[in-house]
């Protein structure tokens, strides 16, 4: 749809958006099974769209004016900047907050041009290219949930779920010494995680039984809590980081007998800056994860879950909304 160019306003930037990840959240806002759009803190119509990267082209009152030209990245979670958790650095969970393209109706950055306040900004480097920059949010979700297992050398770990999400949490893990198992439903995605590090691959249910010293679980299978809560070394760490759409049904005293921490990880915020330092340093591949790029045109039949032709096995889709790929 044609909707009015964004208009900048004091202490905002306008960005005009290279690249777009598309991702499970905005499957879920497509499909209408968001629960933001079910307790109204999101309706449609909305533009989604909240992994980006681009190139500042205006700046609004208040706002250096070295940013103009600037490439860039943002953060998706904008607090209200009022209240105890926001003056506290935890805006990401804020009540009153908008998340670019998912709550609170500030629209996403599914088109040419994206309104962003200028506090939410990342410069980027000329070593993270923008098939980098588009990932540096699901970045952030990885690295805080692998900092979050609390490993170093020579631990062991487990990660449920060969998406995005899991490939960088793996790559992450395997940078700081850590024997990484990836597990799960698909071969293909299989073989990409052995590619890129994983020690062993294993089909959901092939699994052995043997436990980690930790074990995140970035996928979006509400049985998988549970299953992981089984391969957790006593003393170890569950992290959580995929969203279900329907409740997961774990059994906590499993978690309770076996003295196991459980950590929820909601968003990248805290994890932006490390995340590009770590992909300018070369940390992780980002490009392998890439299964193809397509213009706006083709958004809704990828995110309707058809898969473009000639993509290649990683499990991302970027969208660059300044091409037609229809030819």
């Amino acid at each position: 749809m044609d909707v009015d160019p964004p208009v900048v306003g004091p202490g905002q930037v306008v960005v005009e958006v290279a690249r777009v990840g598309l991702c499970g959240t905005d499957v879920e806002l497509f499909a209408g099974t968001m629960p933001y759009l079910r307790s109204g803190a999101q309706t449609a119509p909305m533009i989604p769209g909240h992994e980006w990267v681009g190139t500042v082209c205006s700046v609004g009152a208040g706002v250096d004016p070295a940013w103009r030209g600037q490439r860039v990245t943002g953060d998706t979670m904008l607090g209200c900047g009022r209240c105890d958790r926001c003056r506290t650095g935890r805006h990401h969970v804020c009540d009153d907050r908008h998340e670019i393209g998912i709550r609170g109706n500030w629209p996403g950055a599914l088109a040419e041009r994206l309104l962003v306040p200028a506090t939410a900004l990342r410069a980027l480097p000329d070593s993270v290219d923008d098939t980098a920059g588009a990932l540096v949010e699901p970045g952030g979700c990885a690295l805080r949930a692998v900092e979050a297992a609390h490993l170093g050398a020579g631990a062991t770990a487990c990660v449920f779920g060969p998406g995005t999400l899991g490939m960088l949490a793996a790559q992450f893990l395997v940078a700081r010494g850590v024997t990484v198992d990836v597990v799960g439903v698909e071969p293909v995605g299989l073989e990409l995680a052995g590619k890129l590090g994983a020690a062993r691959v294993w089909l959901v249910d092939e699994l052995p039984d043997h436990r980690y010293d930790a074990v995140i679980d970035t996928s979006n299978a509400s049985t998988v809590p549970q299953l992981a809560l089984r391969h957790v070394e006593p003393t170890g760490r569950l992290v959580l980081v995929g969203v279900a759409e329907s409740p997961s049904l774990a059994d906590l005293r499993d978690a309770v007998l076996a003295d196991v921490t459980v950590v929820g990880i909601l968003a990248a915020s805290a994890g932006l800056d490390a995340t590009i330092a770590e992909y300018a340093g070369g940390t992780v591949r980002t490009r392998p994860l890439v299964g193809a790029t397509v213009g706006l045109r083709q958004v809704a039949e990828v995110l309707d879950g058809r898969r473009p032709a000639g993509a290649g096995p990683g499990p991302k889709i970027l969208v660059d909304p300044r091409e037609d790929y229809l030819g």
